[in-house]
């Protein structure tokens, strides 16, 4: 499971990692039967003076320190994050990558490209109906993508109502239990100031999809057993990724 681009807040690496330690927590109180065992991939690189995006990236190598480290993840679940991630990394990573994480909230992203590469090499999409998602969708079909979360108009609207990110974080058993380990801290480092952005700010709205790309996961984690189906879809993305040739 492989989320390789810019560390960017609007990428919402942050909203793959809250779910990661869902699913470490849930692996751990025997909550969650019958996982498909998997390796989530980080690649990313944060511009020099985006602080907020190097404590995420501090954030997710903790997440993965925490769960590889753990005896009872062997074998079930690991975390890594690549470091100085480039093309030749991609190289590997890209080929390798079963489920590709397109997850900006619908409206942010303008294109993408990173998806493109991922279907060419037969991963499939997980993201929102956003940037070039929506082509993707349109080539390969419903059945041959998974698509999670609010649209455009619906994150708008959200928008226009007055998004309450504290309201979700009261209410919400699962990211509030996640918030506050971030605030104890993990192997002794504590993320107040991102923790406290989400709660106060989400301005992209990680909190308002979480649920749906809880469900999608456990969606995609169940096809991927029956690997004829996996591999008929991965081979439709194949076949469709014509429309994407710069030639």
């Amino acid at each position: 499971d492989t989320q390789a681009k810019r560390l960017h807040e609007y990428k919402r690496q942050l909203l793959n990692a809250l779910s990661i330690m869902d699913i470490y927590y849930s692996l751990k109180e025997g909550s969650l039967a019958d996982f498909t065992p998997t390796a989530f991939i980080f690649g990313a690189k944060a511009a020099p003076g985006y602080i907020r995006a190097k404590s995420i990236i501090k954030y997710i190598n903790e997440v993965a320190n925490l769960i590889n480290s753990d005896p009872d993840m062997k074998d079930k679940l690991r975390v890594v994050f690549v470091q100085n991630y480039n093309c030749s990394y991609a190289e590997h990573i890209i080929p390798a990558a079963d489920i590709s994480e397109q997850i900006s909230p619908a409206g942010t992203e303008a294109s993408g490209t990173g998806n493109m590469k991922l279907m060419l090499n037969g991963a499939l999409t997980m993201g929102t109906y956003d940037g070039a998602n929506v082509e993707i969708h349109e080539a390969v079909g419903n059945d041959n993508i998974f698509i999670f979360g609010m649209s455009t108009p619906e994150v708008n609207q959200l928008k226009a109502e007055g998004y309450n990110p504290e309201k979700i974080y009261n209410s919400h058993a699962v990211i509030k239990s996640v918030l506050e380990k971030m605030y104890k801290g993990i192997n002794g480092a504590t993320f107040e100031e991102v923790a406290n952005s989400l709660r106060h700010a989400d301005r992209y709205m990680c909190f308002a999809d979480f649920d749906s790309y809880r469900g999608t996961q456990a969606k995609a984690s169940e096809t991927y057993k029956d690997k004829c189906l996996w591999n008929k879809m991965s081979l439709i993305n194949i076949a469709s990724a014509g429309i994407f040739s710069a030639d």
